[in-house]
């Protein structure tokens, strides 16, 4: 190998998950809930499984109820290490 050829690593992916914000009452702050549906590993029957995420929101712009993607990230805070990147549905006021 010649000393002008650069070796690349290869892009670490970043883990996402979809949520819904569950609640916005911290400031830059906002709670996300995943679900996600296994099969229980006795009766084979298909559970909701959820999980609670805090996620960064610089503009404090996610409502409750928004349908959010976050990404995983260097840790914020103690608790705090997943930022909001987009907006997938906004929450439908009747």
């Amino acid at each position: 190998m010649s000393t002008t050829e650069q070796v690349q690593a290869p892009a670490k992916r970043q883990r996402t998950l979809i949520g819904k914000v569950v609640s916005n009452k911290m400031d830059k702050t906002v709670v996300v809930r995943v679900e996600r549906r296994v099969k229980h590993p006795l009766y084979g029957k298909i559970v909701m499984r959820s999980a609670k995420y805090k996620a960064h929101d610089e503009n404090n712009q996610y409502n409750e109820g928004d349908t959010v993607e976050i990404a995983e990230g260097r840790p914020i805070s103690r608790s705090k290490a997943w930022a909001v990147t987009r907006l997938i549905e906004a929450v439908r006021i009747i």
